[in-house]
This record gives C-alpha cells, sequence and structure tokens, in this order.
C-alpha cells in the first residue's frame, strides 16, 4: 500500500496542507487565508480559530485525494513567536498576539535590565525583541491582568492546531527557542528566567525535538472539524 506523509503550514497568511508520497512527490496540495488585525498602531492579531477552521477545509480537500488510511504521519510548521493564551478548557482568552506585533518595547527593555544583555544572549542566544513571546506575556500581565489571571496554557499557533489535532501541549526546540524562555544550550526551559519575570513552568508546553514523534491524532481531531 502507498504511503502519505501531511505537512500543515499555519502561516501568517494561509494554512495549507500537502501530502507526499515516499519518493517525496506532493500528490496533494491546498490552502485557507487567514484575516489579520491591526486595531491600534503597531498592533498585529489574529483570532486562532482561523487557523483551525483554515487547517480543517485545507485537510479535508487534501484527503479527497488521498486515503486517511495510508498516511503514515503529520507534521507541523508556522509562523513563530505569536502568543495564543487559553484557559483551563482550553478556550481562548483573547486574540492572539503575532510575531510582526510591535507592542512590546517597554517590556523588552525592563526584562532586559532585569537579567542583563549578555546573560540573555548566553542564554536564550539573542537580545530580547519585540516579536518574542515572552514580552508578550510580561505585555498581558500587565495591561489585561484579568487575562492573564485566567492563562492556564501558552502555546504558539502550530501548536494551537497541534493541541486540537492530538490533545498535547508540544512545541519543538527550534519555535521553543522563540518563545525566548528556553535555556538554548540545554534545550530545555529556563528555570532562571521563568523565576527572574515570574511566569509559571505550567504555563508552557512540553518541549520536543523537531523528528521526535510527539503526538498522535487523536479521534476527535481525526474529523477535522472547525471548531
Amino acid at each position: 500500500m502507498p504511503r502519505y506523509f501531511i505537512g500543515i503550514d499555519v502561516s501568517t497568511t494561509a494554512s495549507k496542507a500537502l501530502a507526499i508520497d515516499e519518493s517525496g512527490t506532493v500528490v496533494a496540495s491546498h490552502g485557507e487565508a487567514h484575516e489579520l488585525s491591526t486595531p491600534r498602531p503597531l498592533w498585529s492579531e489574529q483570532d486562532p480559530r482561523q487557523w483551525w477552521a483554515a487547517t480543517c477545509a485545507s485537510l479535508r480537500a487534501v484527503l479527497q485525494q488521498i486515503s486517511a488510511d495510508d498516511v503514515a504521519a503529520v507534521g507541523l510548521t508556522g509562523q513563530m513567536h505569536g502568543l495564543t493564551l487559553l484557559d483551563a478548557g482550553n478556550q481562548i482568552l483573547r486574540p492572539a498576539i503575532l510575531w510582526n506585533d510591535q507592542r512590546t518595547g517597554p517590556q523588552c527593555a525592563a526584562i532586559t535590565e532585569q537579567v542583563g544583555a549578555e546573560w540573555l544572549y548566553e542564554h536564550i542566544g539573542s537580545l530580547m525583541l519585540p516579536g518574542f513571546t515572552a514580552p508578550k506575556i510580561a505585555w498581558v500581565r500587565e495591561h489585561e491582568p484579568e487575562v492573564f489571571a485566567q492563562a492556564a496554557h501558552i502555546l504558539l499557533p502550530k501548536d494551537y492546531v497541534r493541541l486540537l489535532l492530538t490533545g498535547a501541549y508540544v512545541t519543538d526546540v527550534s519555535d521553543g527557542s522563540g518563545i525566548a524562555l528556553m535555556d538554548i544550550g540545554r534545550r530545555t526551559w529556563s528555570d532562571e528566567l521563568l523565576a527572574a519575570l515570574d511566569i509559571p513552568r505550567a504555563l508552557l508546553p512540553e518541549l520536543c525535538e523537531g523528528p521526535e514523534v510527539c503526538a498522535r491524532v487523536s479521534a476527535a481531531g481525526a474529523h477535522v472539524h472547525p471548531a
């Protein structure tokens, strides 16, 4: 029997699905667009439900051309850094703050002053930049404390789609590094930085390596119906 592999890309402008065979030949593909919201200058947000609806539509289109029974694995990629806040019931608490949102300059400066630019560079491999997720977390805590108080999970865009497909709270170390709360040398969350910024470890997903099988599509996820 033929075996196929599906890739899902939750990008800034669209969610796409693509199926390849074992030789790497593309056998099916489809994409559905997202809307972008800019409610204030420097702000960039999206409704995570758009990612899921677009992913579902793309997967349904691809699975019209191949059998789901012949799919060996699914991989995900997508836009980095976007802050997706969920409550304990996985309900979305606010629109996701995207990678290209620039509102967090003051939070970046405050974090840098608190822990030091050299320390940041040694541990996260970069200066603290507005595109990263950590200053977005700080911004929500400062400006929307009632939202932050309800937060139980923080996910990146593609990892929100993974959650609905599998039920797993996971991100890969590549995208996880852009959350800017990792010790990249140890490839794990930085206990020192989490303590310094008072961010509970329980909010963050588990980390996995890119090639690792980190979750399996659930029966609910296999129906790929929009939430």
